[in-house]
């Protein structure tokens, strides 16, 4: 991958071009982030990177796959989601980003990224308890959730403090908090709005 060239972004203004937009979907598990992700690409028209997605498609090249805290996909799957960001922005593709990364995580690869592109923020929040109880549910239902350690019904105790306790990311940029409990507040169009660099 490439590390960047300090001068795509005079070579896209001198071409009558803007920079893409890269909008980063955070929030703790749970918190309704990858759904919001799809509709959000969808809304605004562009590819979305989900770093889950990306760990469940290497999961298939190891059937005998046991998750854990940074277990060896988890590992794997970080340069392959920030390369493939890299890539699509250094391409001029508006993309939507999403992943249950702490801020810690994603604040120094975040960074290399911001002359690349016009970065926004949409933060994922939702009651505890209903996020646990979605996390149970599709550990259940979705079988491709074998690829992350998600709790079951035993772990509720340990997920809601984690939850509570989640590190946002902050990153000086424009940013939008979506509750995901019922719905979404504010309403999808005005976070489609938001994502699209758009007036709401």
């Amino acid at each position: 991958m490439s590390s960047g060239d300090p001068d795509q972004g005079r070579q896209r203004r001198q071409a009558g071009t803007s920079r893409p937009a890269l909008v980063v979907v955070s929030g703790p598990p749970g918190s309704g982030k990858t759904t919001l992700a799809h509709e959000l690409a969808r809304g605004v028209g562009c590819p979305a990177v989900c770093r889950d997605e990306i760990k469940e498609g290497m999961a298939h090249a190891l059937p005998g796959f046991t998750p854990g805290e940074g277990d060896e996909l988890t590992l794997r799957a970080l340069p392959v989601f920030f390369g493939a960001l890299r890539l699509l922005l250094e391409a001029g593709v508006t993309t939507v980003a999403e992943a249950a990364f702490a801020g810690r995580v994603w604040r120094p690869r975040l960074e290399p990224l911001l002359p690349l592109a016009e970065v926004r923020v949409v933060h994922c929040s939702a009651d505890p308890e209903a996020a646990f109880e979605r996390v149970t549910l599709r550990r259940a239902r979705d079988g491709a959730r074998r690829a992350h350690p998600d709790p079951g019904p035993g772990g509720r105790d340990d997920y809601l403090e984690r939850f509570r306790a989640f590190d946002r990311l902050r990153l000086g940029v424009p940013s939008i908090e979506v509750d995901t409990t019922s719905g979404y507040r504010p309403a999808l169009a005005e976070v489609i709005a938001f994502a699209a660099g758009r007036p709401g």
